[in-house]
């Protein structure tokens, strides 16, 4: 099982360069490519850019039906964060902490 981000396309690049599967989307499009990150088994973790999805548990309430997999994370749009300087993988790694209880090393 992989690791994989919804996200928009100017994002997108970043993370495919630290390693994870970008799945860009369009805000109107979003839930849609949520459901079908979740339906195809392949992932342990989605994190969703809260841009595109502000609470990505409720738009995949039905898809994750009797399931434990995939995590749902929601986390602020990079771009947004980190426009003034920061350290994006500290960041990640505690969000990820934070979220699942333990820290994932890539």
């Amino acid at each position: 099982m992989k690791i994989g981000v919804l996200t928009d396309a100017e994002t997108a690049s970043g993370y495919r360069m630290a390693g994870l599967e970008a799945v860009v989307a369009a805000p109107e499009e979003a839930a849609l490519r949520l459901v079908e990150m979740i339906q195809s088994n392949q992932y342990a973790l989605v994190a969703v850019d809260q841009r595109l999805l502000p609470d990505p548990n409720k738009a995949a309430e039905r898809a994750m039906r009797g399931r434990s997999a995939p995590v749902l994370l929601s986390l602020p749009n990079l771009l947004d964060t980190f426009s003034g300087g920061g350290d994006a993988k500290a960041y990640m790694r505690q969000l990820v902490r934070e979220t699942i209880g333990f820290d994932i090393k890539l």
